[in-house]
């Protein structure tokens, strides 16, 4: 039983979708960067998790700092040339494989702001392409685990991938509002990482991360033919007229191998080898 297509491509949070990021030359995204940073730290050294409830709360009793915690990473990740930190808690890594930016991935989880305000909350498979920078970036810092099937046919999963992610503004909707989540806030998210799946949105047998083909992590921007279709969602690569799928010569299930004239361009992204499968 593949319990991949058990669950459907449900939008239970929009909230955690990345909206349009309008050019914006009055507003001082640098300099939020370093608001947000300085809220982050004093936050991470005036709560603690409290382990039995599993809920972040402020300290009262001389409770020991999440800043302090060994198990609390940072990242920085730079967006339109301005470097942000990315702040996670490690409760478990995960045992299976992680995610790339570009692949889905089954997650239950719930975001609250600095203040506890619940924003969200849901359970369900997310497209990473689609979700907000600090997702894009945390997750494939994770891994999934492996899931055990009850009596009944439902299912759970153990030893996969559990923790809290405190992201900047810059890395979340930044100077745009966003339902009841105000402008310019830093958002905290728990979650489980139940699950990975590795995406091919063309269903071309190439998979998402593969088209990547310049290697800077996103996928929009790889276009071999010029169509304006990214090569993530172009059916046809190389636009030679022959599906990619059908460019995999020696039926392996992998495009990607198949090189008719040895000049190192595999012939789905190479219009000059045209030979479609007998």
């Amino acid at each position: 039983m593949n319990i991949k297509y058990l669950i459907a491509f449900l939008i239970l949070g929009l909230v955690i979708f990345s909206c349009s990021k309008d050019d914006d030359k009055v507003f001082d995204h640098a300099a939020q960067a370093i608001l947000d940073d300085e809220a982050l730290v004093k936050y991470l050294n005036t709560h603690y998790l409290d382990v039995p409830s599993g809920i972040i709360k402020t300290i009262k009793n001389g409770e020991s700092p999440l800043f302090n915690d060994v198990n609390l990473k940072s990242k920085e990740v730079v967006e339109n040339e301005i470097t942000y930190k990315l702040y996670y808690l490690v409760q478990n890594i995960g045992t299976t494989k992680s995610p790339t930016r570009v692949d889905s991935v089954y997650v239950n989880y719930r975001g609250v702001l600095l203040d506890s305000t619940l924003f969200d909350k849901g359970k369900s498979w997310f497209q990473l392409n689609n979700l907000i920078e600090g997702w894009r970036h945390a997750f494939p810092l994770f891994k999934g685990g492996t899931a055990v099937i009850n009596p009944d046919e439902s299912f759970d999963f153990v030893n996969h991938g559990k923790g809290i992610l405190f992201i900047p503004s810059g890395l979340g909707y930044q100077n745009r509002a966003q339902g009841i989540i105000p402008e310019n806030s830093p958002l905290i998210f728990y979650f489980d990482l139940y699950d990975v799946n590795e995406s091919d949105d063309d269903n071309d047998m190439v998979p998402n991360y593969k088209e990547d083909l310049n290697g800077d992590g996103e996928v929009i921007d790889d276009d071999t033919d010029g169509d304006k279709i990214p090569n993530f969602l172009d059916k046809d690569d190389d636009g030679d007229g022959i599906l990619t799928r059908d460019e995999d010569l020696d039926g392996d299930g992998d495009p990607t191998n198949d090189d008719t004239n040895g000049n190192g361009i595999p012939n789905y992204l190479d219009k000059k080898t045209a030979i479609k499968k007998s």
